[in-house]
């Protein structure tokens, strides 16, 4: 690993060779470490919610070390402690009456942007234009940081998520918790509507668990969406027949985030979900040992053809019951219904408004970012 990317819109062929011998298989990482890769859709599905893994090592002395990116050690890590709690805090503000309260919010922001867009001579850059200005100002208004704060926390999650420089990652994790500890310290003496406000207010509840919630959402809420958004328009618009049925149907728009999200590439070089084996058992008649690293493939899962039928095929009309985009059972993000929307609203407003939008370059033109945990594309230019 990694395997060679040669279309960043299809999967690796070496995965797919991979994924037809077997579910698992022994490979070495970039770093230099030896884990199990898991492909198969059955065995990535049970694994995610196996309480024989943990996202922790179970003796810490001896754990492998990661890609560099102090988001792994420091803020995962520090989510893994106490998983069920943590997440019995964030669930009530992502209800779908918080989500349908924010959603105006949404629709207005993106129509600002493609205002700003269609402003533009083209060829514009859709992933500057919209797709990474869209979920920091939405993040900003929903937790209740001040929006002239953005490009500062943006840049500083920017850092935490890199790979390949520790000390640059490590760096812009401690700004981003700095900046969380003043803004939570302001939201504790000034008191907003807000989810960070709300987070304060829950009784018991100490500084740190707010701080470390604060800054995984604000990491998750924002990376994460960023990278989706061009993976989800650039399958579209290089797939025309797609795109035309979104235009004659915007209907379909629910449905076409959910198929492009389940073939959407991450960063090619992360490999999977990173568990740690607690005990020993077996995957697919392969043998694991405690302490063993596993790599939970998504996408090769969610490019099961015993799942999905012609998986590389784009279909906004797809039943997508299957695909494991969110993860699955107790570690399903709790932030899915939130990136969902902002999908939906990107996808409805752009075929609204650019019907005649397209690629500005052939896909083989196209780039994935390899220095960030989350990847995405570089650049996603555009014309209409």
């Amino acid at each position: 690993m990694p395997f060679e990317q040669t279309n960043v819109l299809r999967l690796a062929p070496g995965l797919r060779t991979l994924q037809a011998q077997g579910a698992v298989h022994r490979v070495r990482t970039a770093e230099g470490d030896e884990a199990w890769l898991v492909t198969g859709h059955a065995w990535v599905r049970q694994l995610l919610d196996d309480d024989r893994l943990s996202r922790s090592h179970p003796d810490p002395k001896a754990a492998q070390k990661d890609s560099g990116s102090a988001l792994l050690a420091g803020l995962l890590g520090g989510f893994a402690t106490d998983h069920a709690r943590l997440r019995a805090l964030l669930e009530p503000h992502f209800s779908p009456e918080r989500m349908l309260a924010l959603r105006p919010y949404v629709e207005k922001l993106t129509g600002q942007l493609l205002d700003a867009l269609a402003g533009q001579k083209p060829p514009v850059d859709l992933r500057e234009a919209l797709a990474l200005p869209l979920p920091i100002q939405v993040m900003c208004e929903w937790l209740g940081v001040p929006q002239e704060d953005k490009d500062r926390f943006g840049g500083w999650t920017q850092d935490a998520a890199g790979v390949g420089d520790p000390a640059r990652s490590k760096q812009g994790l401690g700004e981003l918790f700095g900046y969380c500890r003043r803004l939570v310290a302001d939201k504790r003496r000034n008191p907003g509507d807000d989810v960070i406000s709300r987070i304060c207010a829950t009784e018991g509840i100490e500084d740190d668990e707010v701080l470390g919630l604060t800054a995984l959402l604000l990491f998750g809420g924002f990376e994460t969406t960023v990278a989706r958004i061009g993976t989800c328009v650039s399958l579209l618009l290089a797939d025309r027949e797609q795109w035309q049925a979104l235009l004659h149907d915007p209907g379909l728009v629910p449905g076409a985030v959910e198929e492009t999200l389940r073939m959407s590439m991450p960063n090619p070089h992360n490999g999977g979900m990173l568990r740690y084996a607690l005990t020993d058992f077996e995957v697919d008649g392969v043998t694991i040992r405690a302490g063993d690293r596993l790599l939970l493939n998504i996408i090769a899962a969610n490019h099961d053809e015993r799942v999905f039928a012609d998986p590389g095929r784009v279909d906004v009309t797809r039943d997508t019951a299957g695909s494991l985009v969110f993860g699955y059972g107790a570690y399903e993000c709790v932030g899915a219904m939130l990136a969902r929307m902002q999908l939906q609203v990107v996808l409805t407003q752009l075929v609204a408004r650019l019907p005649t939008l397209r690629l500005a370059v052939g896909v083989e033109e196209l780039g994935l970012r390899h220095n960030t945990l989350i990847g995405g594309l570089i650049q996603l230019p555009v014309t209409w």
